[in-house]
């Protein structure tokens, strides 16, 4: 494959270089969420991924737009993705698909995020819609696919990255559940393949849970960010953001060729 397409979001140049670390928020109300925001601001992070499937008006747009407005003062230049994960891929949200894309929509047309989750296996033409209208309005896509259940096999990760790839995703990303350490080795070996051999933009790949050595070594692999928690984390396997910075480094350092 050819050279990757880096995704920048204000800033941030995701794509090249370290992972960058994404701390999640999943405060039920606007203000733990944004009490939540102003502690993390005195951590090492690069962006923020905002749960709005835990928070309670995720579904009240004008609070949703408020808070996300609010949000953005804190964090000032720091990237925001929304993500509202729906019950069928492990989230706290049970909506309908039309909901779904009308929440996405407005929270693009907003101005206020900078990059919103997609899932990918959500029905084409719902995937099409959402993405279609989150472009439109000058934001960016995070194509996700999650599993809880399992680690599908390598083959079908790749698959599954590649459709993100292709339905516009500007960053795909797999997040699934070991059983055993095989399973960690083929979410891995998925990730250098499509990183080498079929992806033309970043991806962000991780084995959940006991995958937890996945959220560490995606450098080595080609996984462009990962999830540092600061308190509460919002997936099995987080880890701490300053442990997690430090390795980051360590094997950065030993990857790059030294003058």
């Amino acid at each position: 494959m050819g050279t990757i397409r880096t995704v920048t979001l204000r800033n941030l140049e995701i794509g090249a270089g370290v992972p960058k670390i994404i701390v999640p928020i999943v405060a039920e109300t606007a203000e733990g969420i944004l009490d939540k925001a102003r502690e993390i601001m005195g951590y090492t992070f690069d962006f923020v991924e905002w749960r709005v499937d835990f928070y309670e008006d995720a579904l009240d747009t004008p609070k949703l737009l408020s808070t996300l407005k609010a949000l953005r003062t804190i964090l000032g230049e720091k990237p925001i993705l929304v993500t509202a994960r729906t019950k069928a891929e492990g989230g706290a949200l049970d909506i309908d698909m039309d909901v779904y894309t009308a929440l996405n929509t407005a929270v693009a047309q907003s101005g206020e995020a900078d990059i919103i989750d997609v899932q990918i296996f959500s029905g084409d033409e719902t995937v099409r819609k959402n993405i279609d209208a989150i472009h439109a309005a000058g934001c960016r896509v995070v194509g996700s696919y999650h599993s809880f259940e399992g680690t599908p096999d390598k083959a079908d990760l790749i698959q599954r990255m590649c459709k993100a790839q292709d339905m516009g995703a500007d960053i795909p990303k797999v997040a699934v559940m070991p059983h055993t350490p095989a399973d960690i080795i083929t979410l891995l070996d998925a990730t250098q393949e499509m990183h080498n051999k079929y992806a033309d933009r970043p991806i962000i790949t991780m084995s959940m849970g006991s995958g937890v050595i996945s959220r560490l070594c995606g450098e080595c692999f080609g996984s462009a960010a990962t999830f540092g928690m600061i308190g509460q984390a919002s997936a099995p396997g987080q880890i701490p953001t300053q442990q997690l910075t430090e390795v980051l480094s360590i094997l950065h350092q030993a990857l790059v060729p030294q003058a």
